[in-house]
C-alpha cells in the first residue's frame, strides 16, 4: 500500500509547505501547527485552506485570552458566506470564522502563568536592574495592547461600530494575487526579517527573556490542550513554529 504524502504536500497549494505547516501525531489526536505572517494574504489563505479540511476540536491562537472576544467579533463581521476574509483581525479572525464549531482558546501572554515564570527566571538569573526594567516595560506594553482589545470588544458589542485597535499591516501583495505569487512574496518577506534579526545580537536581552518565556508557556498550554481527545489546530507566528514543533515533538 502506498504511503500517504506528508500533510503539507497533500495540499495542491504553494502557500502550504513544511516551512509554515507541521502535523504532530498524538495519542488523543493530531496537532497541526500553522506558522503565519501577521495580516499577510498567503497566511490568511493558508489558515482558511487547512481549516477547510481539518475539523479541529480546539483552535488555539497566538492571542492573549483577554483579546479573544474582540477577534470573535471580527470573525462575525460582514457576510460569513462571502469568500473574502474578515475586514479586521487578519489570519486570527479568519481562523475563527473558518472553524466556528471549535473551542477557540488564546495561548499567548500576558497571563498569570507567563508573569510568574518570567519573574522567577529574572530572579534566578540575577539580571541587572536595567534589563529587568526593559523586560517589564515590554510586558507592560503587551498588557496594555491586550486590554485595549478587551475594551474594543466591549465597545463593539455595545455600539453599532466596529472598533479596531492598532493598524493592519500592508504588503505589496493582495488576496486577489495568484497563490504562487502570494507564496513567493511571503517567503521573501520572512527571509528578509530573519536576516535582519540574525544581524542583531539578542542573547540575554530583554526581548529574549520575554519571548523565550512566551514560547515555553505556549508549549505548556498546547501540551495540556492536546492531552484531551480531538484534533487541534494552532495558529502562531512563523518565528515560533520551529521551537514549538521541536518541544512538542520531544
Amino acid at each position: 500500500m502506498d504511503e500517504s504524502p506528508p500533510f503539507p504536500e497533500s495540499f495542491d497549494d504553494p502557500r502550504i509547505t513544511p516551512q509554515f505547516c507541521r502535523r504532530l501525531a498524538g495519542d488523543a489526536g493530531d496537532l497541526v501547527l500553522l506558522g503565519v505572517v501577521h495580516d499577510h494574504p498567503a497566511s490568511i489563505a493558508r489558515v482558511e485552506r487547512v481549516l477547510e479540511r481539518v475539523d479541529p476540536e480546539t483552535l488555539a491562537l497566538e492571542l492573549p485570552p483577554v483579546a479573544m472576544p474582540l477577534y470573535r467579533v471580527y470573525a462575525r463581521d460582514g457576510d460569513t458566506e462571502d469568500l473574502t476574509p474578515p475586514r479586521f483581525g487578519g489570519e486570527m479572525s479568519a481562523a475563527i470564522r473558518a472553524a466556528p464549531d471549535a473551542d477557540h482558546v488564546g495561548i499567548d501572554a500576558p497571563n498569570w502563568s507567563f508573569l510568574r515564570r518570567l519573574v522567577a527566571r529574572l530572579v534566578a538569573d540575577r539580571v541587572s536592574p536595567a534589563t529587568a526594567r526593559r523586560v517589564l516595560s515590554s510586558v507592560g506594553g503587551a498588557t496594555r495592547e491586550a486590554l485595549a482589545c478587551r475594551v474594543a470588544a466591549t465597545l463593539t458589542h455595545a455600539t453599532s461600530m466596529t472598533v479596531a485597535p492598532g493598524e493592519q499591516v500592508e504588503y505589496d501583495c493582495d488576496p486577489e494575487d495568484a497563490p504562487a505569487q502570494q507564496a513567493s512574496h511571503e517567503r521573501s518577506h520572512v527571509a528578509g526579517v530573519q536576516a535582519l534579526l540574525g544581524s542583531v545580537e539578542t542573547d540575554g536581552s530583554a526581548l529574549t527573556y520575554r519571548d523565550d518565556t512566551r514560547e515555553h508557556c505556549m508549549v505548556e498550554r498546547l501540551e495540556a490542550i492536546r492531552s484531551e481527545p480531538g484534533d487541534v489546530v494552532a495558529v502562531v507566528g512563523v518565528d515560533h513554529l520551529k521551537r514549538l514543533a521541536a518541544d512538542l515533538s520531544a
